[in-house]
């Protein structure tokens, strides 16, 4: 069997398995959106990224003993991943804020400009060169995303900018953070480790801005709030991020990105299933495009064969 060091990321195409993979975090992140908005009348925003990085933290540092991390051993990294939590805190601020200024749905497409993101920079610091039909796949899946979204919206006032400027803000940070895990030293330890760096650091900065903006829970959480942002601590976080940060080791990050298009069209779908939003002929439209935005993105060019056990290889230390 190949080593996987023997196929650098940025050539290796993406395995079935880390195409379903893709798959269930992007279903995973789209619920999530869901999840956030149904907890936000029993408990604001920053209060519950807060909880939800409080939460995470111990899954994190179980998973990782489990498998055999060495969380505290001096390895050079700390460096890398204070840089990549100070991000991923400030990234979810932005989000959050930038919510209260502009429509969710103006948000949602603002927020998937992350992989252009990712595509600049992964040509400026990983070297990883997409042709002219990937960069057209890239528009294809966007324009797919705004048309399911229903963009562009009336009634745009500087408040809405705002907001918008702030969502794109915090896309920046997480192509940026994706890039850090990439290409730094935090690429050489496992997955658990360099997300412990982001979700640690995230907690004093979510809280310092849950009392800024003077944050509350006004009464006791029902059940079902709880049990959300349990699922949000546990799973999204805890889990689909590792496995997110795995990913983004073993393959391009470029590609891997394009990807996440797909999230908010399975969360355009959620929402009717579980808000009761309307679904209109538009959407099977955008479906299409993002399908053909993501074929064009992993067309396969020069590549090498991968090994089918790539992400599980990649992952041990």
């Amino acid at each position: 069997m190949s080593s996987p060091q023997a196929i650098p990321s940025a050539a290796r195409p993406l395995s079935a398995g880390a195409i379903a993979l893709m798959l269930m975090l992007c279903l995973t992140w789209a619920f999530n959106q869901i999840a956030v908005k149904l907890v936000l009348p029993e408990i604001p925003p920053m209060v519950q990224a807060t909880i939800r990085s409080i939460g995470a933290l111990p899954v994190i540092f179980i998973i990782g003993t489990l498998r055999g991390v060495r969380f505290f051993e001096r390895d050079g990294t700390w460096k890398a991943g204070l840089i990549a939590g100070l991000m991923f805190g400030i990234e979810f601020v932005l989000i959050y804020q930038g919510l209260r200024f502009t429509p969710a749905s103006r948000a949602v497409v603002f927020l998937y400009t992350a992989p252009f993101f990712v595509a600049l920079g992964a040509y400026q610091v990983l070297g990883e060169r997409l042709s002219g039909t990937q960069w057209l796949g890239l528009a294809v899946s966007f324009a797919g995303v705004a048309l399911a979204i229903g963009v562009p919206q009336p009634d745009v006032d500087a408040k809405v900018l705002l907001g918008d400027l702030m969502i794109v803000g915090g896309a920046a940070l997480w192509a940026a953070t994706t890039l850090v895990a990439k290409s730094s030293r935090l690429r050489f330890v496992a997955p658990e480790k360099a997300l412990g760096y982001q979700v640690a650091t995230s907690i004093p900065i979510l809280g310092f801005a849950a009392w800024l903006f003077g944050e509350t829970i006004p009464h006791t959480p029902s059940p079902q709030s709880i049990g959300l942002v349990a699922f949000q601590a546990i799973w999204v976080v805890g889990t689909t991020f590792t496995l997110w940060f795995a990913l983004v080791k073993a393959y391009s990050a470029s590609k891997l990105s394009a990807f996440t298009f797909i999230t908010p069209l399975f969360g355009v779908v959620g929402s009717y299933f579980i808000m009761h939003d309307t679904l209109s002929l538009t959407f099977g439209a955008a479906a299409l495009l993002v399908i053909a935005g993501l074929f064009l993105v992993n067309r396969p060019g020069q590549t090498a064969a991968a090994p089918s056990d790539a992400l599980l290889n990649v992952t041990k230390t």
